[in-house]
């Protein structure tokens, strides 16, 4: 049923950096760039910030063949296209791309390429892609949503159909020397849909969720270091929702987060939270007016609050961009107007500039999709990447005006470092280090890291 590969103990952090909620700065909606199908046509993948601090993205249709694009935009908004599909290496890419500690990105198409089920990819910043894996059904087939990165080095998706037990779906792992298995074989017991990005748990597990499965109505489970399954909670289409969509996320104090696209007190969908044993708590019903069925799931910043889109509802009817506090209160920060965009289905990302980054699916100047900027005066900050590694390993560690920084520390641990650009530093975890945050002083300011970099032994 399972295929048990190597895992190493020490678990990645996801913990957020512990800090305090802080009230709602005044805020700044920035329409980016309007798609017009040569750059992508409908965007459903979260961007991810690169090396150079640029973002990165693809599109499920669009490009010259129709068939998806990888594409860069600039934080003012210049976009490049980078890929663009062929029936021939895959069809429709419509996971987020993650970034390698090897700088390369990675992503899946859904369906197509070689061996017509589907493949991972690699993706250089400057647009050369190789296929990594070709899916022949046996071993999973159509696969969905972000890959993730463990803290063992290795890949790990989902496969939403086909795999060895014919039933539905799988977890796969690509190790960084680029050996494909199946991970775990889903049957009759997490949800016969797995539906979207894994992320790894501060306990190194793995978890996700299915859209449908559990009583009917979606699931959330997790496949812990040995690859056995736990279902930790089926949604019962009341108040607590039904159909989870978009990845979870762990926030600093243990638990996870994220939305249903329906049901709820209202109909419309709901924020929860749920402890790590599976303890869910409905935190926000959502009524229409201040939203309606959020597709993305939700990301904590640096304030400590959760921030989202939903793809439908609000002033306009077409959807919106909130941000809630760890308590539940939300606030609607934007309410797109169709110019702006509509339908929003990827979730945000927070720049290390401090400012939100997110995709329309529809709208915008072709209705064909949109970029745009959220700002709500939140500090810049450094992303380390990856997030955890021993003494000796090298880290590189993301922002923006990192040119003349003078230092780097590990929890306050001095660091030998080298400043590749204005964008990216290179640095040794030190001897002696213990797990917190990292930080850099430039000649401006001193960055923290928004992410706990765990020391392992």
């Amino acid at each position: 049923m399972r295929k048990r590969s190597h895992w190493l103990t020490a678990c990645s952090v996801f913990l957020l950096w512990a800090v305090t909620a802080i009230a709602l700065h005044a805020q700044t909606f920035t329409l980016l760039q309007s798609f017009d199908g040569y750059d992508g046509y409908g965007s459903a993948a979260a961007l991810v910030q690169g090396t150079d601090g640029n973002f990165y993205g693809d599109t499920v249709n669009g490009s010259v063949f129709g068939e998806g694009n990888v594409y860069k935009t600039t934080p003012s908004g210049t976009v490049t296209s980078l890929h663009m599909f062929s029936s021939s290496d895959g069809v429709e890419p419509i996971g987020a791309l993650v970034l390698d500690t090897n700088g390369k990105f990675y992503g899946t198409t859904s369906y197509s390429g070689s061996t017509l089920w589907g493949s991972v990819f690699s993706i250089t910043s400057g647009g050369t892609v190789t296929t990594v894996h070709g899916f022949v059904n046996s071993d999973g087939a159509y696969p969905e949503g972000p890959i993730v990165q463990a803290s063992n080095g290795s890949l790990y998706g989902i496969c939403r159909y086909a795999g060895p037990t014919g039933y539905g779906g799988t977890i796969f792992e690509i190790t960084p020397a680029g050996a494909f298995s199946t991970f775990y074989a889903f049957a009759e017991d997490g949800g016969s849909t797995p539906l979207y990005g894994l992320i790894q748990g501060t306990d190194g597990s793995l978890y996700g969720i299915s859209q449908s499965g559990g009583l009917g109505y979606g699931g959330i489970y997790k496949v812990d270091q040995s690859a056995t399954l736990t279902l930790l909670y089926s949604f019962t289409n009341g108040s607590d929702g039904s159909g989870p969509q978009g990845p979870l996320v762990q926030a600093a104090n243990g638990n996870f987060y994220g939305t249903t696209n329906g049901a709820g007190v209202y109909g419309y969908g709901t924020v929860f939270g749920m402890s790590p044993t599976g303890t869910l708590h409905t935190l926000h019903s959502f009524d229409s007016t201040d939203g309606a069925n959020p597709a993305a799931g939700l990301i904590q910043a640096t304030d400590g609050n959760f921030y989202g889109t939903t793809s439908a509802g609000g002033a306009n009817g077409n959807g919106t961009i909130f941000q809630m506090t760890p308590a539940g209160t939300l606030t609607t920060l934007q309410s797109f107007d169709g110019t702006d965009g509509t339908d929003s289905q990827a979730p945000l990302v927070q720049g290390t500039d401090g400012s939100f980054y997110g995709t329309t699916y529809t709208g915008g100047a072709s209705n064909i999709g949109t970029i745009f900027n959220e700002s709500v005066g939140l500090e810049p900050f450094v992303r380390t990447n990856p997030t955890s590694g021993a003494a000796g390993k090298t880290v590189r560690i993301l922002g923006n005006n990192l040119s003349g920084s003078t230092s780097v520390t590990f929890n306050g641990v001095e660091a030998a470092f080298t400043v590749a650009s204005n964008s990216a530093i290179t640095a040794t975890v030190p001897a002696g280090a213990t797990t917190g945050t990292v930080q850099v002083t430039t000649p401006g300011s001193t960055l923290t890291s928004n992410i706990v970099f765990r020391v392992r032994p």
